[in-house]
């Protein structure tokens, strides 16, 4: 239970800050008023690119915006269609020179392009399993089955797994482990990426729920 004197605290706090939270968008809204508002030079040019059309400063400011924000989203669709392999292929060549980037730029696409596929046929060899350090029923961490096919270690089956790193898994670490370890996970590849992006948070959406601790 939480104190008479802690509530009343934190419901003080909850009132500042949601003053204060009010006080920021009041200002933000005057700030981007003076910078793009009729009075504004911003704001003039819109108007003089509606004026002759509509008569009214009013009108004409409007009708200038809806052509800029026109504008912005032709340019967004040329860059999208037209650009982008372009701004892609420079920025491959950028790092692709780069000896040490060249490296991690090349593995960060490969495992980025494989956690983007959907379908079974590009994801058949990269299988979520769980990885259970010294068998079954010992601590378990989520990772790629990098290939359902064993090699031999010292004399005994292991299969190599990816784990990767939270919150950004584009990387981790290969670990070659006894085949016995390794059990097959129902989460799906977009679960395994949705869990290690939030850092665990996102486990009930995707994973069997638990009994509550008592």
């Amino acid at each position: 239970m939480i104190k008479p004197g802690l509530r009343h605290v934190a419901n003080l706090f909850l009132t500042g800050l949601l003053a204060a939270t009010v006080a920021v968008l009041v200002w933000a809204v005057q700030l981007i008023y003076a910078w793009l508002g009729p009075s504004s030079l911003f704001g003039k040019a819109l108007i003089g690119m509606g004026l002759d059309v509509s008569g009214s400063e009013v009108v004409g400011y409007l009708l200038g915006l809806g052509v800029v924000v026109l504008c912005i989203l032709a340019l967004g669709l040329l860059v999208q269609t037209r650009l982008q392999p372009v701004l892609l292929a420079g920025l491959n060549g950028v790092m692709q020179r780069i000896p040490v980037v060249r490296h991690v730029y090349d593995m960060a696409q490969k495992l980025v392009g494989l956690l983007s596929q959907r379908d079974e046929q590009g994801t058949r060899s990269m299988t979520p399993v769980w990885l259970h350090f010294g068998g079954q029923g010992q601590a378990a961490v989520l990772g790629l089955l990098s290939s359902p096919e064993a090699v031999m270690v010292g004399g005994a089956p292991y299969l190599a797994v990816l784990v990767p790193t939270a919150p950004v898994p584009v990387g981790g670490a290969l670990i070659y482990v006894p085949e016995s370890w390794v059990q097959k996970a129902d989460v799906g590849v977009d679960g395994l990426t949705s869990i290690y992006v939030s850092m665990g948070v996102t486990s009930p959406q995707h994973l069997p729920p638990g009994n509550p601790p008592a």
